[in-house]
């Protein structure tokens, strides 16, 4: 019984590193992407 306890917890563990590593993954893929240009207006001074 405790084998399959610990089994069980094992599996559960296991699920949840595989979803860590996964979204570690997506993030360093997404900040090795360069930034898109922002529009002309964005980066307009404003004065008045």
């Amino acid at each position: 019984m405790a084998v399959a306890a610990a089994l069980s917890v094992s599996n559960r563990l296991l699920t949840v590193a595989a979803a860590l590593l996964c979204i570690m993954a997506a993030q360093l893929a997404t900040a090795s992407c360069s930034p898109e240009p922002a529009p002309y207006a964005a980066r307009a001074l404003i004065s008045r």
